[in-house]
């Protein structure tokens, strides 16, 4: 067993984290308070906004580092800290939400849809929750998730959906493409903490993930589907916008092969980003066929996401001891809640530190960050993504942090048994 004696910064790491947690789910209390003192809106508006949260605590962090440990050690840890996911996240953000990008897949989905014998507007909303989150397998989990959100705003969000209807959709659409991405063993990022290490391939993943999670992501599709049938049948919008000319095949080609080329080349920021740059001047190229491109949205996503890796860093010394030993059943279930509360990503690279463990431990934790990577905003990765792009359509401009936990539960609960059952 290990020994939970931590050192002063990690005992700091870990209280300031915990902080950093009950912030995120506060957010819509700032929300609240930028209304009632306008005054101090701007302060208020900064503390609401759930992609800053990490980031400022880490901040805070790093101050509690310099003050404890020095400069010196202080700067280290931040130079020992990968940031390549955070700048990989960013960049497939703004080009997955390119128009040339979101078109063809808009135009695939609609083909698709046009054979389903059902309204379109359903059909359409029923391959937004499955088919894309799927997809996250092969295109990666973020572009996925943006590909995903970007249809459900302009289809439904801002059709005067309910409610019930826009939580709901959020809760399954983190869900789904939490779960969705076991397909291969490189686009889900708790998946590709361990795969190297484990020696999983995609082969292995079909087999012993992504069948299983494939069945739970279209259970969940067509419960929801039917559920909501009729107001979405009502409110959907699915024409596309006739007055703007179609993109040609040519550009549509050239964004996806950048694309294509920052998925291969994920783990090497210096090719990433050297093709993201590149892309950045084509589009500059050819404004007639270009969108505004979501860099602000996409940089609020990467600091949040590079936060959790300052403040995730120092927290091993507590979390592996919860990992260690547990029986694996339990560890399955273990793993789900710890990832409501940590990344999941975290989780399996905490994980793969432990040497000596069975396979059935390899499973259950794994499996079990993915089943609880919709719970939170920071389960997952790409949460994030889908946060930024849909929250302007809640009220206030904020998403209850309980509003989706509650919503995350059904579909979490089929994947449970998917994963436990079948």
């Amino acid at each position: 067993m290990l020994s939970l004696a931590a050192s002063a910064p990690e005992i700091a790491a870990a209280a300031i984290f915990a902080v950093a947690v009950a912030h995120t789910f506060s957010t819509r209390f700032f929300a609240h308070l930028a209304h009632l003192q306008p005054r101090h809106a701007g302060l208020w508006h900064l503390l609401a906004e759930v992609e800053v949260v990490f980031g400022l605590w880490a901040f805070v962090l790093v101050a509690t580092l310099f003050c404890l440990s020095g400069q010196d050690a202080a700067v280290a840890y931040l130079e020992g800290r990968n940031f390549t996911e955070p700048m990989f996240v960013f960049v497939v953000m703004v080009i997955a939400a390119s128009r040339p990008i979101v078109s063809t897949v808009i135009g695939v989905v609609r083909l698709l849809a046009s054979v389903i014998p059902i309204h379109r507007a359903v059909a359409t909303y029923f391959l937004c929750l499955s088919v894309v989150p799927l997809l996250g397998s092969f295109i990666t989990e973020p572009a996925a998730m943006t590909l995903a959100a970007l249809m459900l705003r302009d289809g439904y969000y801002q059709q005067g959906l309910s409610n019930r209807l826009k939580y709901a959709t959020l809760g399954m659409l983190f869900v789904n493409v939490s779960i969705g991405g076991t397909l291969t063993h490189f686009a889900a990022p708790p998946v590709l903490m361990v795969a190297a290490k484990w020696q999983w391939d995609t082969l292995y993943m079909i087999s012993h993930f992504g069948w299983k999670a494939a069945v739970a992501v279209f259970a969940n599709a067509i419960i929801l589907t039917w559920f909501f049938r009729e107001e979405l049948a009502e409110r959907g919008q699915i024409d596309p916008d006739t007055q703007r000319a179609p993109v040609p095949v040519t550009i549509s080609g050239i964004h996806l092969a950048f694309l294509i080329g920052a998925v291969f080349f994920a783990h090497h920021p210096v090719v990433f980003m050297g093709l993201f740059l590149f892309f950045l001047g084509f589009t500059e190229a050819y404004k007639t066929h270009q969108d505004r491109l979501i860099l602000r949205e996409g940089l609020l996503v990467a600091f949040f996401l590079a936060g959790l890796v300052v403040l995730g860093g120092l927290q091993q010394w507590w979390l592996q001891q919860a990992l260690v030993g547990v029986e694996p059943t339990l560890l399955y279930f273990l793993a789900t809640a710890l990832t409501a509360l940590t990344d999941n990503a975290a989780l399996t690279y905490l994980a793969s530190l432990v040497d000596g463990v069975s396979p059935e431990f390899k499973y259950a934790i794994v499996a079990g960050a993915v089943t609880g990577g919709g719970l939170t905003f920071i389960a997952n990765a790409p949460n994030p993504a889908g946060v930024a792009i849909l929250k302007s359509n809640f009220d206030d401009e904020s998403i209850s942090p309980m509003g989706l936990f509650l919503a995350a539960l059904p579909p979490t609960c089929v994947a449970i048994l998917a994963f436990q059952v079948l």
